[in-house]
């Protein structure tokens, strides 16, 4: 069975500038797994950046309780740990920016030794842990470059393994691909898949978009405004989203709604023949085995012109997008649509009368 390494709460936290008052978290709860790669998604402004630095207490919560890895660190309204406590503790943590946060006049192998400063390791002891942990992060031949040398994926290869130094359980990255290229991004979201398998890693992943999510993560929490809208597995949040803001996040990551603008354009579209209808199939796990296609002609002689597909895994489990335009008389088109139904596979209909 799992155990839970961070635990957040009922957190509040509270800003009072001047006049105002700014609820930045509200009455959070989320409670995170060893092992998760768990993800944090909302738009700017949505209070994901300070719900996750209070679990190392750089934002210190109004309220709430926060228990990291079995040790209450806060409750009610106050730190329980003594400044040496809290200290330790947050050595547990590692974690990444969008901007790296080197220092520009060290070495790769510089950057990552300053995090031992006060690790009581010998001098040769760090030295061999700095190539140790570049050598993990793909970089060994790298030690001796400034950042200026470096690109961007590289100095976050850096500034990741400068985050293991102190060998945490848990790895807090804040929106730290937005500044590099797509094909970057994979490369940096890759490897901490990897360090998450090799390592046992906890990570958990702050981003507004839907798609790293998709890519990376197991666990999926939306927020908007300061509040937790939604929280579930990303096969449950990505295959049923309830909440509006997921809706659109899950459009955009799965590129559906580009798709339908496209489809919508298309003339077999635009003039729909009478017996014919403009469908969309979700499916997901065991549907995504049956040749459900090749059976609506078979059985109900209705015959599918896909204008759209697409299939990726999803936490280990295959998951499926399809619009496709179904041709045939009325009574076959239902009695095959009630099957695909039966068979655990979503039907909308788009356009069509049925």
């Amino acid at each position: 069975m799992s155990k839970e390494i961070i635990t957040l709460d009922n957190i509040d936290v509270t800003f009072h500038q001047k006049k105002r008052t700014i609820e930045a978290v509200k009455d959070v709860t989320i409670h995170i797994e060893q092992g998760d790669i768990y993800g944090i998604v909302g738009y700017s402004g949505a209070g994901k950046s300070t719900l996750v630095r209070v679990i190392n207490l750089l934002q210190v919560p109004t309220a709430g309780r926060i228990c990291i890895n079995d040790d209450v660190i806060f409750e009610g309204s106050k730190v329980t740990l003594n400044a040496a406590q809290l200290r330790s503790k947050r050595r547990e943590i590692g974690m990444i920016f969008q901007h790296f946060n080197l220092m520009a006049q060290m070495t790769a192998a510089e950057n990552v030794a300053f995090a031992l400063k006060h690790s009581g390791l010998s001098k040769e002891e760090k030295k061999a842990k700095v190539e140790k942990l570049l050598d993990l992060v793909g970089l060994a031949d790298r030690a001796e470059n400034y950042p200026a040398q470096l690109s961007g994926g590289q100095k976050q290869r850096v500034a990741i393994a400068r985050a293991l130094a102190n060998d945490p359980k848990i790895l807090i990255s804040d929106e730290s691909t937005s500044a590099l290229d797509p094909k970057t991004t994979k490369q940096i979201l890759a490897l901490l898949q990897e360090l998450n398998e090799k390592l046992g890693l906890t990570i958990v992943m702050i981003t507004h978009e839907m798609q790293i999510v998709k890519d990376i993560c197991n666990r999926v929490a939306v927020m908007q405004d300061g509040r937790l809208i939604e929280e579930g597995s990303v096969l449950e949040i990505f295959t049923h989203p309830k909440e509006p803001l997921t809706q659109d996040f899950i459009k955009t990551a799965t590129g559906i709604d580009e798709a339908l603008v496209k489809i919508y354009q298309q003339d077999i579209v635009k003039h729909l023949p009478e017996d014919s209808l403009l469908v969309q199939f979700k499916y997901a796990g065991s549907a995504t085995d049956t040749a459900i296609i090749n059976d609506l002609y078979k059985t109900y002689q209705v015959s599918a012109n896909i204008l759209y597909g697409n299939i990726e895994i999803l936490d280990h489990t295959p998951v499926g997008e399809m619009v496709l335009i179904l041709s045939g008389h009325q009574e076959q088109l239902r009695e095959a649509l009630t099957a695909v139904t039966t068979a655990n596979v979503e039907v909308t209909i788009l356009k069509g009368d049925y």
